[in-house]
C-alpha cells in the first residue's frame, strides 16, 4: 500500500477537490466550510494545521496566514460516501470568520410574520481591518 492511498480513498470532484467543514474539537460548533485538494490536505496532515484550497484565488491557503486565527488540528474525519472531509480543530483567537466572527454561520433563517429572512446571531469580535488590511 502506498504513502498515498488515503489520499486515493476520496472521491475528489471533476477539479480535484472535495468539500471541508470545519467544527470546533470541543463544541462542536460550525466554523466554516471550502474545499481542499490533495496538496491542501497532505499539508494538514503533516502541518498540524488546517489548509485549505483558495478557488478564487488558484491557490494553498494556510488558515490564519494572514489574521493570525490558525485552526490547530485534532481529527480529520471522512464521510460515508468519502466526498466530503470533516477537520475538528482547536480555533485559535476564537474567529474563523474573515468578517471577524466566532463562526461563518452566523446568519440564522428566522420567519417573522410569514415573511422568512435571515438574521445575524454573532457580533463582530474583531474588525476586519485589523486582520487584514483593506481586505474584507
Amino acid at each position: 500500500m502506498s504513502n498515498t492511498s488515503w489520499l486515493d480513498q476520496i472521491k475528489w470532484n471533476g477539479d480535484g477537490l472535495v468539500p471541508v467543514v470545519t467544527q470546533d474539537s470541543q463544541t462542536r460548533r460550525l466554523l466554516t466550510h471550502a474545499w481542499i485538494n490533495r496538496d491542501a490536505l497532505a499539508l494538514t496532515l503533516a502541518e498540524g494545521r488546517a489548509v485549505y484550497w483558495s478557488r478564487s484565488r488558484q491557490k494553498i491557503w494556510r488558515k490564519g496566514e494572514e489574521s493570525g486565527n490558525v485552526q490547530k488540528i485534532r481529527d480529520i474525519l471522512l464521510d460515508c460516501d468519502g466526498d466530503t472531509v470533516c477537520y475538528l480543530v482547536e480555533q485559535i483567537g476564537g474567529i474563523a470568520c474573515h468578517t471577524g466572527r466566532e463562526s461563518c454561520f452566523y446568519q440564522k433563517l428566522t420567519t417573522v410574520e410569514g415573511k422568512p429572512s435571515w438574521q445575524i446571531t454573532d457580533p463582530v469580535l474583531k474588525d476586519p481591518s485589523a486582520m487584514y488590511g483593506t481586505r474584507s
